[in-house]
Parts: structure tokens; sequence; C-alpha cells
């Protein structure tokens, strides 16, 4: 049997989605005899391979390194999941959005609110280049499938991903499965 690649992102969040995951706890032992997790911050995987089969994206759209890599998951990845309500409204990280454009977050992030030495990051890579507005990611790329929640219990990443791997679509009615919060 040929096992499923499988990837988990993580992008402007809080990794809560991950840690709801990683509570799959035992059937995380079954799930791993059918896919290959190809990426993923839990296996510490640095570039992102072609042919993903499903991937899990939690998180909203916030800076530069985002936006180039959710478009680079949309072109390797067959199928898209939108993990968390992060991903699917922008949730907490979208309240940056209430500040106006980004160098009017940087400023009251890093001057205004700084302590000792207020100063805004000026070196290359110390902060990703902050975009002026936070999206979900089915804003910048197409999703497949949205599954809620603040974050998704693992009762229900589990209703979402075992059918996926039947080659079956899950079925998001009712409460149980398209709660946000």
């Amino acid at each position: 049997m040929k096992k499923i690649k499988l990837a988990t992102v993580w992008l402007a969040g809080c990794s809560g989605c991950h840690m709801s995951f990683l509570d799959l706890d035992e059937w995380l032992l079954e799930l791993a005899q059918k896919v290959d997790i190809v990426y993923s911050p839990i296996a510490d995987i640095k570039d992102y391979p072609d042919g993903v089969d499903i991937c899990l994206v939690e998180g909203a759209i916030a800076n530069e390194e985002n936006l180039a890599l959710i478009k680079e998951i949309r072109q390797k990845t067959k199928f898209i999941i939108s993990f968390g309500d992060c991903a699917v409204t922008a949730n907490v990280p979208g309240m940056r959005n209430m500040l106006g454009p980004a160098e009017t977050v940087l400023k009251r992030s890093y001057l205004e609110l700084g302590d000792i030495t207020p100063q805004l990051p000026q070196e290359p890579g110390i902060v990703p280049e902050l975009l002026d507005r936070v999206s979900p990611v089915h804003e910048v790329v197409n999703v497949d499938l949205f599954l809620p929640g603040c974050p998704p219990n693992a009762a229900r990443i589990r209703s979402v991903i075992e059918p996926l791997l039947k080659e079956e679509s899950p079925i998001m009615e009712g409460r149980k499965m398209i709660k946000f919060g």
C-alpha cells in the first residue's frame, strides 16, 4: 500500500492546532502506518516537497514568508485543509488589521510599546516583512476543506483525516464538525 504524503504547516498562529493534532494520541501510531509526514514543524523538515497529498495549514497569512510558503504549498499539494480558526478567518492574528498597515503595527509594537531602547528592527531576517493586512488562507490560495476550531479537537481532526485516507469526503455537518472557537 502506497503511503499518503501528509504535511502540516504552522503560519501566523499559536500552534494550538498542532497541539490538538498531537492529542490524537494512540491513533497517531495507526496514522503513521498510512502516511509519511513529509513536512511539519513537528518533524522539523526545512524544505516543502513536491507531490504532497494532504496539507493541514494552521495560521493566517501575516508576512512575506507566510505568503511565499502558502503559494508554494498550493503549487505542490493536491488537497489543502484550512486548519483551525486562524487559517479559516485570520482570527487572533487578524486583530492586527485594526491597527492599519504594517508600518503602523511596527511603530506601535517596537517604538510606542518599547521598554528600554525602542527601535524598529532594521537587520534583514530579524522580523519577516509584514504584510499590510493579515488574511485567512482562502483569500490567498484555493482551499479544499475548512476545519474550524480554536483549536479543533482531536476527534474532529481524526473525523476529517480518516475519510481522506480512504479517498472519501469527510462529512462537515453539525456543531461537532463546524463549530468555531
